[in-house]
């Protein structure tokens, strides 16, 4: 079953809110185990609330001991398998990255984070040659706003494409949505429209995200040798 991987040097980048938002809509259709390997234990704060999908299970008991038989137990017993790291690098991370199929780097577009996806992607290049395998992987950019594109968003995604790091083509909007699911409970679709503005837009964007996982997830992975630089 696969395992989705939110990986940042960096906290503050809505690598949780990734997470959630990805757990929520494909419990839709399947089970799906969260491993909150967060200290924070944010997603755990979230399942305590109301609404929390009946599809949607959240394990937090989670050290860098155990770490790999919580993802190994996960995948036994649900179709998908999110697991949301700590906003650092470290052992638990790397255990994370080791185990994953797709491991996603949710970056906001500042050269700060750019600086700290390119850790990242070490840190995977390293798992890569530990496990003399290739590990899918992909930049997610956050908190983007929907209508303006500044040109700093622009030229971050330039140096990316020019390092042959592969980006998502979805972006996960700012929405106010994203963020009421951690104040209220549950996914999007159990939100109020009498008290969150704009669910429809953030459903879409949601959906455009999970979509492209999806597809990622199915997709070959592309001859590289595991040695090769990143470029960045």
């Amino acid at each position: 079953m696969p395992v989705i991987s939110m990986i940042s040097p960096k906290g503050g980048v809505g690598k949780t809110t990734a997470a959630t938002v990805l757990a929520t809509q494909l419990a839709s259709g399947a089970k799906v185990v969260v491993i909150d390997a967060d200290p924070n234990r944010p997603i755990a704060a979230w399942a305590s609330l109301d609404g929390k999908p009946e599809n949607v299970t959240v394990v937090s008991d989670v050290t860098e001991e155990n770490i790999i038989d919580k993802i190994d137990d996960a995948a036994a017993t649900a179709p998908f398998v999110i697991v949301d790291c700590e906003g650092t690098a470290s052992l638990t991370v790397a255990y994370a990255i080791g185990a994953a199929d797709l491991v996603i780097i949710p970056t906001q577009g500042s050269q700060l984070d750019a600086k700290q996806a390119a850790r990242a992607l070490s840190l995977i290049r390293n798992q890569e040659k530990q496990a003399r395998r290739q590990i899918k992987h992909r930049i997610l950019l956050t908190r983007t706003n929907p209508v303006i594109k500044p040109r700093t968003l622009s030229n971050i995604t330039s140096q990316f494409a020019e390092a042959g790091v592969e980006v998502m083509e979805t972006q996960l909007n700012e929405r106010e949505a994203f963020r009421a699911m951690f104040s209220f409970g549950g996914g999007l679709r159990q939100l109020d429209a009498t008290q969150v503005a704009n669910i429809d837009k953030a459903e879409a964007n949601a959906r455009a995200f999970v979509t492209e996982i999806i597809d990622i997830l199915r997709a070959p992975v592309r001859g590289r040798n595991v040695t090769e630089g990143d470029g960045q």
